[in-house]
């Protein structure tokens, strides 16, 4: 199972990179929270970019079997959260990225790099 979840987190990241995401992150969050294992969070620079990453993570995640439970903030595109049960996507404008600062709340998480999965 482990696995299969660190997959996902794989196939969001290289996704995510593929359309020039800023700042990817990976943050192992089961040791502190039931609502998922990992975090997947990216900014991108304008809300055109913001629905392509979207498209990304959400078409490569389904050519894997992976579905989207659900998908909030896609009308705005300035904070985007896809939840895949055990990861989940979050991607943001800078400008609410900075606000609202997911990786101090959760500073209490281990940072993962790609490469170590």
């Amino acid at each position: 199972m482990e696995d299969k979840i660190k997959e996902m987190v794989k196939t969001a990241y290289n996704a995510l990179d593929d359309k020039k995401a800023i700042d990817i992150k990976i943050l192992n969050i089961g040791s502190v929270s039931v609502i998922a294992d990992y975090f997947v969070i990216a900014s991108g620079s304008n809300p055109s970019q913001i629905s392509a990453m979207v498209d990304a993570v959400d078409e490569d995640l389904g050519k894997n079997g992976y579905h989207c439970k659900c998908i909030e903030g896609i009308q705005n595109a300035s904070w985007v959260l896809m939840d895949y049960g055990d990861v989940i996507v979050h991607i943001f404008s800078k400008e609410d990225r900075d606000f609202y600062n997911l990786e101090h709340i959760w500073a209490d998480c281990e940072p993962l790099d790609v490469t170590t999965l």
